[in-house]
């Protein structure tokens, strides 16, 4: 988080390319509930991003001042107050292409999303907890496909979710002793947690972890 504020402008638009990937989603579907269209969410998202990076506003981000993701909705806010007008968010953002943005794909996801009352900003907190998980679990993907174990992961991964088998089906579906289950269990959900909780920690101060774990359970229960 910290390097996409660095002063040097061919490193901190690369971290904040890196950045954009996490949050793009969660920030464009808050402009949609805001009641933009899709093409103005779009150029919108796009301009934000560039805003950032322009006005090197992620320079003044201060993990013990407060939750990453309590700054980057609060700038989004303020950006949508003062550069609202299509034609300027264009002219900001339509030049630089910060984050790959696919309108149709942003969209389609936007869609399938189940319908609910929740405000802007509960829906934005949901979004980011889900973009979240699904980094998490994917880095998990890449450690185990990596060691050579990408077999066993896709086959235990679903307990991460509390939606797997039996251990004694899953022995002998995978033809290993339920034993070995329950420790290749075990060892996935404590990297799960491990790689969760540095996640968390590159966007909150120190000593806050515990309470963004347990804001991240909350916002994913919002309906």
């Amino acid at each position: 988080m910290l390097h996409a504020g660095h002063d040097e402008p061919a490193q901190a638009q690369a971290a904040l390319a890196q950045l954009c990937q996490g949050y793009w989603y969660p920030l464009y579907s808050f402009v949609r509930r805001r009641g933009y269209s899709p093409h103005d969410a779009q150029d919108l998202t796009q301009a934000f991003f560039a805003h950032l990076l322009e006005k090197h506003g992620l320079g003044r981000v201060d993990p013990e001042q407060g939750r990453f993701r309590t700054f980057m909705l609060a700038s989004l806010k303020n950006f949508l107050a003062n550069y609202w007008d299509k034609s300027h968010a264009r002219k900001r953002g339509g030049g630089q292409t910060i984050v790959s943005l696919d309108e149709d794909s942003a969209e389609s996801r936007y869609r399938l999303e189940p319908s609910h009352d929740l405000t802007p900003e509960r829906h934005f907190e949901r979004q980011w907890a889900i973009t979240l998980l699904d980094q998490v679990l994917s880095a998990l993907r890449d450690e185990y496909h990596a060691e050579g174990k990408g077999d066993l992961f896709e086959e235990l991964k679903a307990v991460l979710a509390g939606q797997a088998e039996s251990y004694a089906d899953m022995a002998a579906r995978l033809r290993r002793s339920e034993g070995a289950i329950k420790v290749a269990v075990h060892r996935l959900r404590h990297r799960y947690r491990d790689l969760m909780r540095a996640r968390i920690a590159q966007t909150v101060g120190e000593g806050e972890v515990e309470d963004e774990l347990n804001h991240l359970l909350t916002a994913l229960s919002y309906r």
